[in-house]
């Protein structure tokens, strides 16, 4: 069932995941093989070169693949991708691999394999080819070395981003360095907080896959290290990456006299390109798993687990974090209790050890949990009915985006208490908001994602400070007022571009990376709006900052940057940019504005940065550079002066995920992003950001209607 690499290919077992008439899935056992920039697929292990295979498809530029996460298929757990074709969305490959890793370097091989041919075919001139036809006659003699440097691949180091840890040792116990938050107020490791941020880490002696997969377990096989869960269910399977969870406490694991407790949360998870998995939560509310007699419902603000591979993958360090408001009803008890339970729950991590290496010492069963895991979707917990005669709302899955497939170091904001009478569902609750804690103010799945965006700025080369220029208001690219002092909320300023690393001029020879030296373009403006519909090619329209100097027939260049979140009201945040020197002084510029799209996908490139902001946030975000156009959707618009790249939220499962898990914090955000075109020849090095950026605790109440912006398309 695994996968071989050799003589410049790829190859093993995969499910190929099918519906039937009806609607339902099922699965397939398939033998594939990637080998040039064909897929082809074997009933069976092929006993020649010259075998043909039951079907085929070529994997070039207009080729994206997307990671699906987990699903169940007749009580087995796979790791489902899905190949689908640019040129036509309907054309679609959905596959299943029984481990997480064995998924991660099928879906890099093909990523790699899209890229490579962005040179040598365009979707304009390729043949169109669905997946579905049976055998390809096109087999080109190129040769694709897999291990070599993937172009796709996202740097294998643990930041892109400049920052000082906010994390402050305290102790060790068990073998696991216990470490607190320390914010700028307060540097003192001895003062704590009413519901403190604590972090413990250890080494394990096992991969990272297994540690993942042992973790991710809520069944009876969890009580084999966890000696704080008494019993756990999964109450709604949203989709691949994140799913509804509720777990009952051991009473013994709290101090005496203490009601038993209990938690429910929404559980994220993903792979990061170097083999470092995540896994974040944090407290919600659902109807199918309300309060229950004898158990006081505890309120998970932030937690999670980090876990890094170390020694060639053979080790893994782990970090558990957590910062819980117990419920403690007399408050001269809180601190010492909630510091008391919380080290408890993160000394899971040593007897998490000690299984591990159990297993490694002897050959008995220790309780890991097998591949053939199943994702549970009985609710457990009792279903309290709600006084009111109110009507249940309608209640809609992230899986059906996955269903509707056809066959082929850190800072802390708090989040507001819940109160203890808030229960049950508010009647205005929509979908998108339905998993987030009541306590958290409701915003738009639109405007929460702007956090995953994170900005940079400052630039020293070829620009003009707009400051003198005279705009009208509520004209594009003057919605989102600026603040270089940052110290108005809902703003934008110039970030630290020196906080960013790029790659260096030796690069491609020592895999090193330098700080970015000033940027090619000066951030003049940037939009925060609202609107019924999609907006795009914001600077084609008439009225603002762009077409403004179109009229005036003045030399500059805008690059503009169109981030789109769609929801019950689509949110936009657009990033102006303006290069006043010469387009042919920057020749990988020059072809990215004048490129197809396929050599765009491959090569924009952002790097996001949560600079204040809860642990969860910033976890989901990350801080490791990423081609945007390999994850996500993006259309471009190319105008007289200016090219607008808009990037579609919505297109990825996974950023739809992330959007869910970090709804209402983004008050408390400071997003900070940087942009660049990724170089991949020496005469591309050093890397040059594009530009940067600085949003200053954005609310979406402050978003501006599009209606109410007096433009119209020039």
């Amino acid at each position: 069932m695994g996968m071989a690499e050799n003589e410049g290919k790829m190859q093993g077992w995969l499910h190929l995941i099918r519906y039937n008439r009806i609607g339902l899935q099922y699965s397939r056992k398939r033998y594939f093989i990637l080998e040039d920039d064909c897929l082809k697929s074997f009933k069976s292990i092929p006993t020649s070169h010259t075998e043909e295979p039951v079907r085929s498809a070529i994997i070039d530029s207009c080729i994206r693949v997307v990671d699906n996460g987990r699903e169940s298929h007749r009580r087995k757990l796979f790791f489902i991708f899905t190949l689908y074709n640019t040129a036509n969305h309907n054309d679609q490959l959905k596959l299943g691999a029984t481990s997480s890793e064995e998924a991660a370097r099928w879906i890099r091989a093909l990523q790699d394999a899209a890229v490579k041919t962005v040179d040598l075919v365009s979707c304009s001139k390729r043949k169109y080819q669905p997946f579905s036809l049976s055998i390809s006659k096109r087999m080109a003699r190129r040769s694709i070395d897999w291990t070599s440097t993937s172009l796709f691949h996202v740097d294998a180091m643990t930041s892109d981003v400049i920052a000082p840890s906010p994390w402050k040792i305290f102790g060790c116990q068990n073998g696991l360095r216990l470490f607190k938050e320390a914010k700028d107020i307060d540097s003192n490791v001895r003062r704590w907080d009413d519901h403190p941020a604590i972090m413990a880490i250890g080494v394990i002696n096992g991969t990272p896959e297994a540690v993942f997969r042992t973790l991710m377990a809520i069944d009876a096989s969890r009580t084999e290290w966890d000696f704080c869960f008494n019993k756990g269910s999964v109450v709604e399977h949203l989709d691949g990456h994140t799913d509804i969870i509720h777990i009952q406490l051991y009473k013994h694991c709290l101090p005496w006299a203490m009601k038993r407790r209990d938690l429910l949360l929404r559980r994220y998870w993903r792979r990061e390109d170097d083999g470092t998995y995540v896994i974040l939560y944090h407290s919600v509310v659902h109807k199918k798993c309300q309060r229950q007699n004898g158990y006081v419902r505890a309120s998970v603000k932030s937690g999670g687990y980090v876990i890094i591979p170390m020694n060639r993958g053979k080790q893994s360090i782990i970090k558990h974090m957590l910062s819980v408001d117990w419920r403690c009803w007399k408050s001269y008890l809180r601190k010492a209790y909630a510091r008391s339970i919380t080290i408890c729950m993160l000394g899971t991590v040593a007897a998490l050890r000690e299984l591990f290496k159990a297993k490694e010492e002897c050959t008995i069963d220790v309780g890991v949990p097998e591949s053939e895991e199943v994702i549970k979707t009985e609710v457990c917990c009792k279903r309290i009915q709600n006084e009111t005669d109110e009507a249940t709302p309608v209640y809609i899955s992230g899986a059906s985006s996955i269903t509707g497939l056809n066959d082929i170091a850190d800072e802390f904001f708090d989040v507001p208490e819940p109160s203890d009478d808030e229960e049950g569902w508010p009647s205005n609750t929509d979908p998108d908001s339905c998993y987030v804690n009541s306590c958290q103010t409701k915003f738009s799945s639109t405007a929460n994602f702007v956090k995953r965006l994170q900005d940079l700025t400052v630039q020293k080369k070829g620009y003009v400070d707009l400051q003198s220029v005279s705009w009208e208001d509520n004209y594009y690219g003057t919605t989102l007022p600026k603040d270089a002092n940052f110290n108005t909320p809902c703003s934008w300023a110039e970030a630290d571009p020196t906080s960013f690393l790029v790659r260096g001029k030796t690069y491609l020879h020592d895999q090193k990376k330098i700080k970015a030296n000033g940027t090619l373009m000066q951030m003049v403006g940037a939009d925060w709006i609202t609107s019924s519909k999609r907006e795009d090619d914001l600077a084609g329209r008439s009225g603002g900052i762009v077409t403004k100097y179109a009229v005036e027939g003045r030399s500059e260049f805008f690059f503009v940057i169109n981030i789109q979140v769609p929801g019950t009201t689509t949110c936009s945040l657009a990033l102006y940019y303006m290069l006043k020197t010469p387009l042919k002084e920057t020749p990988l510029l020059e072809r990215f504005i004048d490129g197809d799209d396929a050599f765009r996908d491959s090569r924009f490139k952002l790097i996001p940065y949560i600079s204040k902001g809860s642990w969860i946030v910033k976890q989901s975000v990350g801080r490791k550079a990423c081609l945007v156009g390999q994850a996500l959707q993006m259309n471009y618009f190319r105008g007289k002066n200016y090219l607008e790249l808009g990037i579609d939220i919505g297109s990825s499962t996974v950023a739809r995920g992330v959007v869910g898990l970090v709804l209402g914090y983004l008050n408390n955000l400071v997003i900070e992003m940087a942009f660049l075109i990724q170089g991949n020849s020496p005469e591309e090095l050093p890397e040059i950001l594009v530009g940067t950026c600085r949003l200053n605790h954005l609310d979406a109440a402050k978003a501006v209607s599009s209606d109410t912006i007096s433009s119209s398309r020039s």
